[in-house]
């Protein structure tokens, strides 16, 4: 009876050493297969041509598993606020070597490698050498110019190549007309909130990737913040000009008559007067946190 009770006790006390111990080295296991993945990955993804000639016919098929894995990348990275896109880059290299005409991967991959970061990876230079790539291997796809011209507007603020771009896009058989617009737009007024709100809706009619157009519901959205102060701003300056002071708050400007009832911004935030007397977004919307990482115009 005392034997039973005795192994009864040993067992308590080795037990949970034991699992403890395997949980640990299980742990370790796990450690070293990740690594041996990730280098697995990185020899991989530094071998788009050898890829190219293993995969034989199933080459295609091969660049559709890849393009998956990019956005499944992107949308991991972005739902744990990761601002590490490195690995971005070389799985749309090796997604569009295995297949040229893979025109999603040359589209939304420009997208999601030209917005500054965290949004994307901030690569503007990568998202050129993308999209100038699909126009060589696709030249009657006139949408890729669009996104070339996209990315010189809005990421590198380039005015002339944007609506060069824009140009040559507009050449192409089946090219929308608004492509010749917004060439002459661009060339004439430059960077303007104006044209780029043409441009998001653009993208956001378009886009078939729900990512994409979060994107530009995101642009649109906060460009709608900047046309509100503005006019908020032009009716602060109004008022600090009939009453020789600025106004702490849109308040005032109620009580003034100048306006019906304080403006909201499209979360439901009303907008509040800053530091520098001019409107800003109340800092409990949550517009007040993505207003930073977009470049609206």
């Amino acid at each position: 009876m005392n034997s039973k009770r005795a192994i009864a006790i040993l067992c308590l006390l080795v037990l949970p050493a034991g699992f403890t111990g395997i949980w640990r080295l299980q742990r370790s296991i796990d450690r070293q297969l990740s690594v041996l993945n990730e280098e697995r990955d990185e020899v991989l993804l530094r071998s788009g041509k050898m890829m190219k000639l293993l995969s034989l016919e199933y080459a295609p098929l091969m660049a559709d598993v890849y393009w998956t894995r990019v956005v499944q990348y992107y949308g991991s990275k972005g739902e744990r606020r990761e601002q590490n896109l490195d690995g971005l880059w070389p799985l749309l290299d090796l997604a569009t070597t295995l297949d040229p005409n893979l025109i999603p991967a040359y589209r939304f991959g420009s997208t999601f490698l030209a917005e500054a970061r965290p949004v994307g990876a901030g690569r503007p230079d990568y998202a050129i050498e993308l999209i100038e790539r699909g126009i060589r291997e696709n030249p009657e796809y006139w949408r890729l110019y669009q996104d070339l011209g996209n990315i010189y507007y809005f990421s590198l603020q380039d005015s002339q190549k944007a609506a060069e771009a824009y140009d040559a896009g507009s050449k192409v058989a089946g090219a929308r007309l608004w492509m010749k617009i917004m060439a002459a737009r661009i060339a004439e007024r430059g960077d303007t909130r104006q044209t780029s709100r043409l441009l998001w809706t653009e993208i956001y009619q378009s886009a078939q990737d729900d990512t994409v157009r979060e994107n530009a519901k995101t642009h649109l959205i906060l460009l709608k913040t900047d046309d509100d102060k503005e006019q908020l701003d032009r009716l602060l300056a109004e008022f600090a000009k009939k009453t020789g002071r600025q106004a702490e708050s849109l308040k005032e400007l109620v009580s003034a008559g100048m306006l019906r009832d304080v403006p909201v911004d499209p979360d439901g935030f009303p907008y509040v007067v800053g530091m520098t007397a001019q409107a800003e977004l109340n800092p409990k919307s949550p517009l007040f946190k993505l207003a930073p990482l977009y470049r609206r115009f």
